[in-house]
């Protein structure tokens, strides 16, 4: 049963059956007739089908609710009883919004520290991507914003808080401020993450908030791409400061963007199930006594 739900669920993530078939491992035909054989013991339709697949009935949308649920648990029972008998092992999968990227070692070296039988999979993807990768149990956990936009139903650990800054070469302009506001850096060419970024999304608006025209004349959803054209010296990016850092140079200037002193929280989110997997568990243990070690440094240094 497990193995036709699991099936099942591959087909709605993939929405066509030989492409579900690839993702299991398994022939077109032998994940057809899995999930007919699904239909006929629950005694309903699923899938709506004519020469291709055409989506799911309500009750197949129900069943892949229900689904869901009972992989993970199946998972979780699997993961539990391999801990007892070996300890904590196995395989941990994470997906970060870009600019999080570079925060994640401050996670997974602790981690793997405390837990050597564990090996990692460290994916970079849009916040709405890591929601539905969640949702559909692609991924155990994702470091993305908190509160900018919904989250949904999710556990949730406040990690750092974003702050932006203006990062270009020197001999630029603006490459001599100590700081720059945001009506500012819309005067200079920028390039930025595309839309389909919640970072971009958060600049965009700000410099709307300052009735900033900065349209950037150039696009990517790739930070290594923003800062090659950056190192160019005809262009300059807005991102995080912890992600700018990772790039510092002897000619490459870092200036916070100020005016306002724009914020936004990023945190660890997993699904909200009890109990968690072991892996789960341990990861959410140790998010939170980074964040409260962060709390304390930071009061430390008030």
């Amino acid at each position: 049963m497990i193995d036709k739900l699991e099936m099942f669920m591959a087909l709605a993530r993939e929405k066509h059956f030989g492409r579900a078939a690839e993702e299991r491992g398994v022939t077109q035909p032998t994940l057809s007739a899995a999930v007919k054989q699904l239909e006929e013991q629950l005694g309903v339709l699923l899938v709506l089908r004519g020469s291709r697949y055409q989506g799911l009935t309500p009750e197949g949308q129900r069943v892949l609710e229900w689904a869901r649920r009972l992989v993970a648990d199946v998972r979780t029972m699997q993961q539990e009883i391999r801990t007892v008998r070996d300890g904590l092992s196995g395989h941990l999968r994470i997906a970060a919004i870009p600019t999080a990227l570079s925060y994640v070692p401050e996670l997974t070296t602790p981690f793997a520290e405390q837990n050597p039988g564990v090996r990692y999979s460290i994916l970079s993807r849009s916040s709405a991507d890591i929601l539905s990768l969640l949702e559909n149990l692609e991924i155990d956990a994702g470091v993305t914003y908190l509160g900018n936009e919904p989250v949904g139903r999710v556990v949730q650990v406040p990690l750092y808080r974003e702050s932006y800054c203006l990062v270009t070469m020197r001999g630029a302009p603006l490459s001599e401020r100590k700081r720059v506001t945001w009506g500012e850096v819309g005067r200079v060419p920028l390039c930025l993450l595309t839309r389909g970024m919640q970072n971009r999304r958060i600049v965009d608006s700000t410099l709307a908030e300052m009735n900033a025209d900065a349209t950037p004349t150039l696009e990517s959803d790739s930070i290594v791409a923003l800062m090659a054209h950056v190192r160019s010296g005809r262009w300059a990016t807005i991102v995080p400061q912890s992600l700018a850092e990772t790039f510092a140079s002897e000619a490459l200037r870092i200036i916070p963007v100020t005016e306002p002193d724009v914020g936004t929280m990023v945190g660890l989110v997993t699904t909200r199930r009890e109990p968690h997997a072991p892996l789960i568990a341990a990861l959410l243990r140790l998010a939170r006594q980074v964040s409260a070690s962060r709390k304390a440094e930071a009061l430390v240094h008030l």
